[in-house]
Formats: C-alpha cells, sequence, structure tokens
C-alpha cells in the first residue's frame, strides 16, 4: 500500500533531518505503529506522506500513485487526524462535521446517514448539536477521528489519536479503528503510549533520529530482543533512557 525509498526532510535552518534516507513498505490492510522518541521523525513522516510539506529527497507511492503526479488523487484516498484539534470551536459536532464533509464532495443525506451513524458509534448523539468548545478532551478527539473518516479513505493517518483522553474514550477509539481496519482500511498510527501500541498494532516500527531502527509485529520485536518482556522494554534498550526534551 506504501511503498517509501529513500526519503529525507530538512526544516529550513534546522541543523538536522528529521527524516533521513528511509525506506519502508507498508501492506494493505495493516495496523502500522510509528513510535520513537520526541522529535524522532514520526509527525514528519505522516506529514510528508499526507503530502502536507514537501520531501527534500527521495520519494514514496501510494497505492500504486506517486505523489508528484498524483497529488489530488491520493488526497482523496487517506484520511488524517493531526495531534491538534482540527475543528472549529464555535460551531456545533454537526456543524463541523457537514463542513469536513462537503470538503470530500459528500452532501444531503448521504453526509447526514454517515455522520448519525459515526456519532451514534463513538457515543456523541445527544451531543450532536453543542458547540466543540464545550466539549472534553476525548469527545473532542473523538469528533475529530469522524471528521477524517466521513469520506471512508483506504488510507488513514492517525498522530496520537488517544492523547490526553480518558479510558473510556480510549478505548471507544481503539475499537472503532479496529472495526474500521476489519473493513480494509489501512492504518498509519503514532504513539507514546507503547502499551497500547503493543496490542493494536499489527506491526511497529521504532524511529530514532529519523531513521527506522527496528521494524517487525510486536510480538518479534520482544522475542528478539534480549531480557525484553514488552514492547516498552524493546524501546527503551534501542533508543536508550537519556531524557529527549527539545525546542
Amino acid at each position: 500500500m506504501i511503498q517509501i525509498e529513500q526519503l529525507s526532510k530538512k526544516y529550513k535552518n534546522a541543523d538536522f533531518f528529521s527524516v533521513l534516507e528511509l525506506d519502508l513498505c507498508i501492506d494493505e490492510k495493516e495496523i502500522f505503529g510509528l513510535i520513537g522518541p520526541n522529535g524522532a521523525g514520526k509527525t514528519t513522516l505522516i506529514s510528508l506522506l499526507s503530502s502536507l510539506i514537501k520531501p527534500t529527497s527521495g520519494t514514496f507511492t501510494i497505492n500504486g500513485l506517486n505523489y508528484k503526479k498524483n497529488k489530488n488523487e491520493l488526497k482523496k484516498m487517506i484520511g488524517i487526524v493531526p495531534q491538534e484539534y482540527a475543528l472549529y470551536p464555535t460551531l456545533t459536532a454537526f456543524e463541523n462535521l457537514m463542513y469536513f464533509g462537503s470538503m470530500y464532495g459528500l452532501k444531503g443525506n448521504d453526509l447526514k446517514t454517515k455522520i448519525n451513524l459515526a456519532i451514534e458509534t463513538l457515543g456523541l448523539t445527544k451531543f450532536l448539536n453543542k458547540k466543540i468548545g464545550t466539549f472534553s478532551g476525548g469527545m473532542k478527539r473523538r469528533v475529530n477521528l469522524i471528521a477524517s473518516i466521513l469520506h471512508e479513505p483506504k488510507i488513514l493517518f492517525l498522530d496520537e489519536p488517544t492523547v490526553g483522553v480518558d479510558v473510556q474514550s480510549k478505548n471507544v477509539i481503539i475499537d472503532y479503528l479496529q472495526s474500521l481496519n476489519q473493513k480494509g482500511t489501512t492504518i498509519i498510527y503514532t504513539s507514546h503510549h507503547l502499551n497500547e501500541a503493543e496490542t493494536f498494532c499489527t506491526k511497529v516500527a521504532i524511529i530514532d533520529h529519523g531513521k527506522i531502527i527496528a521494524k517487525g509485529s510486536p510480538k518479534e520485536l520482544i522475542t528478539h530482543q534480549e531480557n525484553a518482556n514488552n514492547l516498552e522494554d524493546v524501546f527503551l534498550a534501542l533508543t536508550g533512557k537519556m531524557l529527549r526534551d527539545y525546542a
């Protein structure tokens, strides 16, 4: 589904590459986790693949389409859930979703039906006509997710979709994502919640300093790392225990 070859990105005035000569292949219908320390390049990689920013060098294809030649076609087949809430706080949940759905070319009863079904599944029906600014973090996360899947994308990019939410919201979000994956959606996901990634992802890649340093199923990575009992043990063994603060 995704083929990446020697992909690099260096931001203007930056001292280092955020992504450096990265090669990666992601199969269709995977739940693929990108995990790494702060500043490792996870968000940059997702931004590159979703055509939000341009690479410095290298190339990639999605579903056989080249990002340079087929940008409009690619945008139609992907959904993006960013770290920050991409919603209008003074509009209601329904107004937000009608607006974002219309951007994908959806309209009328078809769009309303998709909104109502997703809202019901994610437990937000009684809040449909409330302003987003009054919502809790977990509720905003769920509406953010719905806005990205109304057009039924083939690939869904999620940048820390459960950060800052309560356990109940996290479980609802993960269950919903798994149901989307079972229907055929390929999911690319970043998170600092390694226990969550261990149980949720079919494969993971550990990224550090813009490069992939390990890749495989969580079980494979745990088995191959000496004295590792879980994915967090693997992560710390490969990336170290030093703080990764950056500005």
